[in-house]
């Protein structure tokens, strides 16, 4: 099986075993995300992912068996219920479509291997998280222990990090964004009588998980990525709502997924373009 994979990225690859892989990936992702959206919705709610059936959000509806075919039923559709003919969110089909795509990014980026199939279940945790995040403004502890607990596997079955890089990468960034809670809770709390942190501990906790799972260099250009993306979220939020208080997970969430993806080639080519001139 591995010798068969082996292909999947070498000058001899066949394009229509090509072109086959990468759209199985992409069916099996959509798929994936189906589920991932029942998590979305429920997860929150405090309701079964398993028990209730699929139904409509306005009218109660069961969705046929025919109308759950990840994207192009929400295409065949119309993006409306078949019964009442309420709107269907587009988040649907995004989700399911995100996390197709993601597949097969990390397989592209990857190869076939056990870290690429570590990563896909990564993602479509990160995905969760993300999109949790921003609908509810908290991070669910049990897809953050999750993200924690694909550590072992990827310690075990890849060359990712060692075992003192993912110690050190749990707390590179987790403890700064704990330190940082802490402080910045105070002035919070003296200027508007609020509770909380510029950096909550969800936030912190996610960085940990991901930390030990991607090591130190991975976990760092993940954070930075996510604050830059966060900070340029935050000015446009900040001028079209006037509020300054937003989730930070979602782009923590695209930060870990691309320092998973490309972290440690972008840590190693920044170390290597500080050191060019020390060896000139």
């Amino acid at each position: 099986m591995s010798e068969f994979f082996n292909t999947l990225h070498s000058d001899e690859a066949n394009p229509v075993f090509l072109i086959t892989f990468y759209f199985a990936a992409f069916i099996f992702g959509i798929s994936i995300g189906s589920f991932l959206n029942v998590v979305i919705l429920r997860l929150p709610r405090h309701e079964s992912l398993i028990k209730r059936s699929s139904h409509c959000m306005t009218c109660g509806a069961k969705i046929r068996a025919c109308d759950l075919i990840p994207v192009f039923s929400w295409l065949f559709l119309r993006g409306k219920c078949h019964s009442c003919g309420e709107k269907i969110s587009p988040r649907y089909p995004i989700v399911e479509s995100l996390n197709g795509f993601l597949y097969v990014l990390t397989f592209f980026v990857l190869d076939f291997n056990a870290d690429s199939i570590i990563t896909c279940v990564l993602v479509s945790l990160l995905i969760v998280v993300g999109f949790m995040d921003w609908d509810t403004m908290e991070i669910d502890m049990i897809i953050v222990a999750l993200i924690f607990l694909l550590a072992i596997p990827s310690f075990f079955f890849t060359d990712r990090a060692s075992l003192l890089p993912r110690i050190i990468g749990a707390f590179a960034i987790s403890l700064p964004f704990y330190i940082i809670g802490e402080i910045s809770r105070g002035f919070i709390r003296k200027k508007t009588g609020e509770d909380y942190r510029a950096i909550e501990l969800g936030d912190t906790i996610l960085m940990f998980a991901a930390g030990a799972l991607l090591g130190t260099k991975a976990i760092i250009v993940s954070a930075l990525i996510g604050i830059v993306v966060a900070a340029l979220a935050g000015l446009i939020n900040k001028y079209v709502t006037g509020n300054s208080k937003f989730a930070f997970g979602p782009f923590l969430s695209i930060g870990i997924a691309i320092g998973a993806l490309w972290g440690n080639r972008i840590a190693d080519w920044y170390i290597k373009l500080l050191q060019a001139p020390a060896q000139q």
